[in-house]
């Protein structure tokens, strides 16, 4: 049985690519209004600041608020 050994060649490093600022931007502008829409919801939807009204947010999110140590009882 014949055995290949492979010599390691010169290379140049590998350079991640430069992302412009610009083009991250909108990005996190739009996920940084999601996650305190969804903060509002799992944090302070209910009773006298309710933007829906019923009791079908506080079911849906009650786990998740106990979860975060938000306090819903």
């Amino acid at each position: 049985m014949a055995q290949h050994v492979v010599q390691p060649t010169a290379t140049s490093p590998v350079v991640p690519a430069k992302l412009p600022l610009k083009d991250i931007a909108p990005w996190a502008v739009f996920f940084g209004i999601l996650m305190l829409i969804l903060l509002y919801f799992v944090g302070a939807e209910q009773g006298a600041t309710a933007v829906v009204s019923g009791e079908g947010v506080h079911e849906w999110v009650h786990d998740a608020r106990h979860l975060l140590g938000f306090p819903c009882h």
